[in-house]
């Protein structure tokens, strides 16, 4: 019986694969649905369209506004902000949800292929970073990148 043997490299020295914001519907917070080249064969297309589509919705929810978040906002100015000491605002709840669902996932579906996604609120809500675990990054002064 053969064995197979992955090398798992840690996510600092492995080759990154970004999902960018798009700006087409203005400055919300969304990402681009494009499924990158690198990783054909690595994930499904239905799994990552999910995942990102699933992110796109939670920020969609988390910057929507309602009758409780303007009452937050009013209960902040009454109370010199004093407020956020005691309470979670709507956005920082949401953003919870969002650190779950990726948390969820890498657990579930990434890390099983050798993957791993990074919560987008950890690189500032600028992109979607997705380690390729068991290929090493570049090297020395290169630069990857993808749309």
């Amino acid at each position: 019986m053969a064995q197979t043997q992955t090398t798992t490299l840690s996510q600092a020295n492995c080759k990154k694969v970004f999902v960018r914001r798009d700006f087409c519907e203005g400055g919300g917070v969304r990402f681009g649905t494009r499924f990158p080249a690198e990783l054909e064969g690595k994930i499904d297309r239905p799994l990552f369209d999910y995942t990102i589509n699933t992110l796109n919705s939670l920020y969609a929810e988390a910057e929507k506004g309602s009758c409780s978040t303007y009452c937050e906002g009013c209960m902040a100015c009454l109370t010199a902000y004093i407020i956020y000491f005691c309470a979670e605002t709507h956005y920082e709840k949401c953003l919870k949800k969002v650190s779950r669902f990726v948390h969820e996932q890498n657990e579930q579906v990434w890390t099983k292929r050798g993957l791993l996604l990074t919560d987008p609120t950890e690189r500032g809500l600028r992109v979607v970073e997705i380690s390729l675990l068991t290929e090493a990054g570049p090297g020395k002064g290169e630069q990857l990148q993808s749309a």
